[in-house]
């Protein structure tokens, strides 16, 4: 079922059109993704479904609230941690739990939320002088103190090392698991892989294609490339040997490395045949696709941070 519905929204700044007739519907309980560069209009487009932005035209709907008519029984069902939050640096972190769960009716205990999300021995550390990753489980259980049904995400990592970075990771699943339908707004294409079960690739204000990451990425019409080392003392010859197989574009030798091209399933290919000549190889490797090759594929250009 569809809790958020987004028909042809459009905003412009100046001349400019920052979202030019986007449309996209979220379903409940899955993390959907809003992918693109810096200034693709990413931030725009969620603050106008939650409400904190006026779009010149389309039609938002947030289960079932018109953000800008209803914008204040929308916001007791939502949570939002917003691309430049920031707090007072001298605020404790239960003080600001305690402040976030006072804007709601139903608040959830901001107690629990101190334990669940590891910070209960920061209790009365001061927002300065927590690190980066403590931060932004502040910032989740600030957004999530209102227990609400829907939590939007934007630029949840952007600043933070490879392991906080994947430490938050973890957050949003639990968040999700929880219950919680999950909006990330990224442009990480790592992030949007790993986390969301479909994304909306947003470029020049529309976008370009909505799928699952898994399927943007078997879409890209590219070749495969494998790799493997012969072992010593092999006499087959592998360019002779794969150079026909279904799939299969090119076999190159540098000595013991073997580099195959292809697309398709030629890797299946690849070693059933060298299974059957009792070739034996070590080092295999088969680089795959990624969401950024289909963002290349889809925009003619890489996606620059």
């Amino acid at each position: 079922m569809a809790i958020i519905e987004v028909e042809e929204l459009s905003k412009r700044y100046d001349d400019q059109a920052v979202l030019d007739r986007v449309s996209f519907s979220v379903e409940e309980g899955e993390v959907f993704g809003i992918l693109g560069p810096n200034g693709a209009g990413k931030t725009t487009a969620v603050e106008c479904v939650e409400g904190l932005r006026r779009p010149d035209s389309g039609t938002v709907r947030v289960l079932g609230f018109d953000p800008l008519r209803q914008g204040a029984r929308l916001r007791e069902h939502i949570g939002v941690q917003l691309q430049h939050t920031q707090l007072p640096e001298n605020i404790k972190v239960w003080e600001a739990l305690d402040l976030y769960a006072s804007f709601y009716d139903r608040p959830r205990d901001w107690r629990e939320l101190l334990e669940q999300w590891g910070l209960a021995d920061k209790r009365n550390a001061r927002f300065s002088k927590l690190s980066g990753g403590q931060k932004q489980r502040l910032f989740i259980a600030l957004a999530l103190v209102g227990d609400p049904k829907v939590a939007f995400l934007d630029e949840l990592t952007t600043g933070l090392d490879p392991q906080a970075r994947r430490a938050t990771w973890e957050l949003v699943r639990r968040v999700r698991a929880e219950g919680v339908t999950v909006v990330l707004v990224s442009h990480f294409m790592d992030e949007v892989e790993e986390l969301c079960d479909r994304v909306a690739i947003l470029d020049r204000g529309g976008i370009v294609a909505l799928d699952s990451p898994e399927s943007l990425i078997d879409g890209v019409d590219a070749e495969y490339r494998m790799s493997f080392r012969l072992m010593e003392g092999t006499a087959a010859e592998p360019v002779r040997l794969l150079g026909n197989l279904d799939g299969v574009a090119s076999v190159s030798r540098t000595g013991e490395l073997v580099v195959v091209a292809g697309r398709g399933d030629f890797a299946t290919a690849v070693t059933a045949s060298l299974a059957r000549e009792y070739v034996t190889v070590r080092d295999l490797r088969i680089d795959k696709h990624t969401l950024d090759d289909a963002f290349i594929a889809l925009t003619g250009r890489s996606l620059q941070v």
